[in-house]
């Protein structure tokens, strides 16, 4: 983590001649009143002088302007925030036009996945003088919303300030992007007799299904199998040849002797097999990957809970994320569902 310490003693205040303020920083705010029209702020303090407001202000009774002088070693804040802009955004995001009073919004190129290097944006924050808040890593973002804001916190930041974010920058090799979330051609395979045997009426197909369907994908097959490990494997084995690129496997997760999914993924020749999350709901979810297309294996929280371990780590998969027992784990900070008796998921803190 970078820092920086140095003394500041501040901008050089001047008093100007309107005409000689030219190219400075205005060190306060102008007022103009037009009776019956407006009253207001004509010039923001920030504003740096240019050749065409010379008129206007001497219209406002101005003559002698004070102004703030930039020293070699300093920046002013519109120039800091597109620096900093440019070091914190990567694929997928672009600014919102201009910096406004040091400021400028980050937004979304495309829908997608927002992604942010945690440890850098605090190695940023930590420098003092420049700051960036962005939304929560790991949320769905639609194109054009904002997802990040930074700006230059006084009005002159000094050089070498802003060299150390952008160095920080160079080296997280962007802090902000957002991941493109591709729609999959999903197979479903809902296991238990009670389901396959008719004595009770399956409720996983129409939930998986909206979650598929909501994020663009579409779903190629579901099929419905017994608790028998051959019968779970032919039907994955269907869905594969017919062309899923995501497997998603409800039932069958939990300990009891006849919960048999996980048993017929790995025979499949399954790789980097992970049961178990930090999520409640979904602490008995299971993700694995079988030549490269994943499967999730759902439990049968998803049956009653609005949100799950698989609403969270369904658009990570997706976005190209290879998913294992660290990001699992990492999820227990935030996992823990509130219940509320009204979901507002995604607008709560389960995931964050």
């Amino acid at each position: 983590m970078c820092e920086i310490s140095h003394e500041s003693t501040g901008p050089e205040l001047k008093r100007l001649a309107v005409k000689e303020a030219i190219g400075n920083i205005l060190a306060h705010d102008i007022t103009e009143i037009r009776p019956g029209e407006f009253k207001g702020r004509a010039f923001k303090r920030g504003h740096i002088v240019r050749e065409e407001d010379v008129c206007h202000l001497q219209r406002l009774g101005k003559e002698h302007l004070f102004v703030l002088k930039i020293a070699d070693d300093e920046i002013h804040e519109d120039d800091a925030a597109y620096a900093l802009a440019n070091t914190l955004m990567g694929e997928g995001v672009q600014t919102n036009g201009g910096p406004k009073e040091g400021k400028i919004s980050i937004i979304a190129v495309t829908d997608g996945l927002l992604k942010i290097n945690l440890e850098m944006l605090l190695a940023l924050n930590m420098l003092g003088d420049v700051m960036c808040a962005t939304l929560h890593s790991n949320t769905v973002v639609k194109k054009g919303q904002i997802v990040a804001g930074t700006r230059a916190i006084p009005l002159i930041v000094k050089k070498d300030v802003l060299q150390a974010a952008v160095r920080i920058g160079e080296q997280a090799g962007k802090i902000i992007q957002v991941k493109n979330i591709r729609k999959p051609k999903a197979g479903v395979v809902i296991t238990g007799n009670e389901v396959y045997y008719g004595r009770i009426n399956d409720a996983f197909a129409p939930i998986i299904k909206n979650k598929i369907e909501a994020i663009g994908g579409q779903i190629i097959g579901i099929y419905y199998a017994p608790d028998d490990e051959t019968s779970i494997e032919a039907r994955l084995r269907e869905l594969m040849n017919a062309g899923a690129d995501l497997l998603v496997t409800t039932g069958g997760m939990s300990v009891d002797p006849d919960d048999v999914t996980r048993f017929a993924i790995k025979n499949m020749g399954a790789t980097d097999i992970t049961y178990g999350s930090a999520v409640l709901p979904g602490a008995m979810f299971l993700v694995a990957y079988i030549r490269g297309v994943p499967v999730l294996g759902v439990p049968a929280c998803a049956i009653y809970a609005n949100a799950t371990i698989f609403d969270l780590v369904l658009p990570r998969v997706l976005s190209g994320e290879k998913i294992g027992r660290r990001e699992l784990a990492e999820l227990g900070h935030g996992g823990l569902c509130m219940k509320c008796e009204a979901c507002r998921y995604p607008i709560c803190p389960f995931g964050r």
